[in-house]
């Protein structure tokens, strides 16, 4: 699955023990949908920046060292509106279940839905090290695993990780209605050199550039020796990093 060229095939793999149908892709611009309707889209600010909810993230480290990492979301009104029938939103990401039956997510009693949510806790040495999260919807995992990878193993603190120039995929199909798919596309933020897009783009990448202070909305914090250490987004600078 790894080569030289970008590949723009959407190659699911199986698991053993379970089947289901895979259903058509849908890309963008090939479709016919309402996108302006109530229940579509993620729970998240709004493509012209008009805030009307979103997902949001924190990380908090007391004097014990106990840690907890929270990533609240869903339910919101523009994206799971009541039910008339029922009287309340489809709440907990219920909204990211298939109506279609047969699939490993279509919704049935007793079920969960998947979810984007990663609210994470890192162990180092085999004690806890570090609280981390974002929102973003199907970006979430991505965005933490570049910090986590920088982190780690390009020794980069805390804030320098969350800060440096991010990036994104859309290639597989989004969690949520209308689950479009943008096969090659990569979105980079602005503050990556030109000729890092020309390169991604010579191996088949569709590349966007997005704004310099788009990508990424994690925060962090982090215990060692009981040195507390925490960084925050600066991206819409809604993000703060707080000791007492």
């Amino acid at each position: 699955l790894i080569g030289e060229r970008a590949s723009l095939e959407l190659r699911p793999g199986t698991v053993d023990g379970f089947s289901g149908r895979i259903l058509p892709i849908r890309t963008e611009g090939g479709h016919s949908l309402d996108l302006s309707a109530f229940g579509v889209g993620e729970p998240t600010v709004a493509k012209a920046a008009e805030v009307k909810g979103d997902t949001c993230h924190v990380d908090v480290i007391d004097r014990w060292g106990n840690m907890v990492s929270a990533t609240p979301s869903g339910g919101w009104l523009q994206s799971s509106p009541t039910i008339p029938e029922l009287g309340f939103c489809l709440n907990s990401r219920a909204q990211m279940f298939w109506l279609e039956p047969g699939l490993p997510a279509s919704l049935a009693p007793g079920k969960r839905p998947r979810t984007t949510l990663t609210p994470s806790l890192l162990y180092r040495h085999g004690e806890p090290y570090m609280a981390f999260g974002t929102p973003g919807g199907d970006q979430q995992d991505q965005w933490q695993l570049i910090f986590l990878l920088r982190h780690i193993h390009h020794g980069m603190n805390l804030q320098a990780s969350i800060d440096a120039p991010s990036f994104h995929s859309e290639h597989f199909p989004g969690s949520f209605f209308p689950r479009l798919a943008a096969p090659g596309k990569l979105v980079l933020e602005g503050r990556f050199a030109a000729q890092v897009g020309q390169a991604l783009q010579q191996r088949g990448h569709r590349v966007e550039w997005g704004d310099d202070w788009s990508e990424g909305r994690l925060c962090a914090a982090s215990r060692t020796n009981g040195l507390l250490k925490a960084a925050a987004n600066p991206r819409g600078m809604q993000g703060y990093a707080v000791g007492r």
